[in-house]
């Protein structure tokens, strides 16, 4: 009986948690391409050291709000509990969302960086430049998203998923850029193929044997 309700309460929270990312992805898609749209271009982005300057701001803020945050949360928590000496293993549950939330940004961060600064070499001018302000615009507010939901609920954390989406998607795009100029458009499309390949294995490989 008690692995049955389990299994439906993973169920209920999975179901959830996909309507979450679902709702969250549509105001995501909406807002980048809104930004990318109508924001003014960007002056002087010619160059490519003016690109990445810009970009290297783009990427500071994001530590700023996103990781640094979490560091004060936890360092906050720290200071005015028991958990001031972590060897006590004393944790409340805002405690360990906190530290679930910094150790996953910390991850994320470093893939945002790297999709963020080739979409900036592969961006030609302030127009296009426009894309690097959307996606960290939206990666921030997901990471909001995400911490915030998951306060609420282990399943509400997926209103922050397209932020790792479009990390990923910008990240992907890049990788078909550098395949492009190697190989041309076999080049382009590698990459690409061969990601989704994996993601298809791990897809397989990593779900249960058996669902109680």
């Amino acid at each position: 009986m008690s692995s049955q309700n389990e299994s439906g309460d993973f169920r209920r929270q999975r179901a959830s948690g996909m309507a979450a990312i679902a709702g969250s992805a549509v105001v995501a898609i909406a807002l980048w391409f809104g930004i990318d749209r109508f924001m003014t271009p960007l002056p002087h982005m010619d160059d490519l050291s003016a690109r990445l300057v810009f970009t290297f701001k783009c990427w500071i803020l994001a530590m700023l709000f996103c990781l640094v945050t979490g560091v004060e949360a936890v360092a906050h928590e720290r200071l005015t509990s028991p958990a001031f000496d972590p060897l006590t293993n004393f944790e409340t549950r805002r405690l360990a969302i906190n530290l679930r939330y910094l150790q996953n940004t910390l991850e994320q961060i470093i893939v945002f960086m790297a999709a963020l600064f080739g979409l900036a070499i592969y961006s030609s001018d302030g127009s296009s430049m426009r894309a690097v302000v959307a996606t960290t615009v939206v990666w921030i507010l997901a990471r909001f998203a995400f911490w915030i939901g998951y306060h609420k609920s282990a399943a509400m954390r997926g209103l922050g998923a397209p932020g790792m989406a479009l990390s990923m998607i910008v990240l992907l795009y890049v990788a078909s850029r550098i395949g492009g100029e190697f190989a041309g458009l076999p080049g382009a499309i590698l990459p690409v193929a061969a990601f989704l390949i994996i993601e298809a294995v791990l897809f397989i490989t990593t779900r249960p044997e058996k669902l109680a």
